[in-house]
């Protein structure tokens, strides 16, 4: 298999309503089973990075690779849930809608991600100190983290949707390994990813512990204001580690452990029908001459 002038690129996409969105080099396409039917949208994609080449510096690249992540996220999810309703042009978001939701899921994670553990640990400075406060901190912000992933797995739909993700991972996999795009390779790989999101999210917050201990203490506005601040240079870190795990994950071993562990709460196994979907989408973004 060829891998052309983007062999360095690392593909990667997300699970959506009865399909998956695959983001390549040039286009992101999403595939949505529709009935017996997969129907393929894809469309051009322009990183802000190769408009604005300081976006792709170390460190920096990581939130902005998030926020563009996130908005091509939601879009695929509004498609893909137009698509199974068979509505697209009456139920697609306007990018106003999709802003105000990009919006709201940031103020959401930096309500339950950053004040809340830090009141949690702030609350508690008299009887466990200093350190202790960051300890708290610290354990609360996974908590959280670990009991949204528990309750929501528990419901069906999502544990579909879950399969999907799977799909994606098995995909990327097989490519990745330079097999062939065939549902028979696919089965044969794991349905778990160093470079899936549920790890990037896990080494932030395990990062966050030992960034945000550094601050030292004072009064719970500027604890939280500081933390708000440093939000970049935490995602930069965290991204910049799951990019060097995807790219040399035989030789880190116990450090991708963790996040592949806890894939295994997100991800499912697929059906055959699930895998056709995730390759359509694969082979959609893929360069010509791959």
């Amino acid at each position: 298999m060829s891998k052309g002038p983007d062999a360095s690129f690392q593909y990667g996409g997300q699970a959506v309503i009865e399909g998956v969105m695959m983001r390549g080099p040039r286009r992101v396409a999403v595939a949505v089973r529709v009935g017996d039917e997969i129907v393929v949208k894809q469309e051009d994609y322009h990183p802000w990075a190769k408009s604005f080449p300081f976006l792709g510096w170390p460190l920096l690249r990581g939130t902005v690779v998030l926020m563009e992540s996130l908005i091509l996220g939601i879009r695929a999810l509004n498609l893909s849930a137009s698509l199974v309703a068979r509505e697209e042009e009456g139920e697609s978001l306007s990018s106003f809608e999709i802003g105000l939701t990009v919006v709201g899921a940031f103020m959401l994670t930096i309500a339950l991600f950053i004040l809340l553990p830090t009141l949690a640990g702030h609350l508690t400075r008299a009887w466990v100190g200093t350190w202790g406060q960051n300890t708290v901190e610290g354990i609360t912000r996974l908590g959280i983290f670990l009991a949204y992933l528990i309750t929501i797995s528990r419901f069906p739909d999502i544990r579909r949707v879950f399969q999907y993700h799977g799909a994606e991972h098995m995909v990327i996999n097989v490519f990745e390994e330079g097999a062939s795009l065939t549902v028979s390779e696919a089965a044969k790989r794991s349905p778990l990813h160093p470079g899936c999101g549920t790890s990037f999210l896990l080494f932030v917050l395990v990062i966050s512990i030992f960034i945000f201990a550094l601050l030292g203490n004072g009064p719970w506005w500027w604890k939280f204001g500081a933390r708000l601040l440093l939000l970049p240079l935490v995602a930069g870190l965290g991204y910049e580690f799951v990019r060097y795990a995807r790219r040399y994950r035989q030789g880190l071993g116990w450090l991708v452990m963790p996040g592949l562990w806890l894939q295994r709460l997100t991800t499912g196994k697929p059906d055959a029908g699930q895998l056709e979907v995730a390759i359509s989408a694969f082979q959609s973004v893929l360069p010509k001459q791959e």
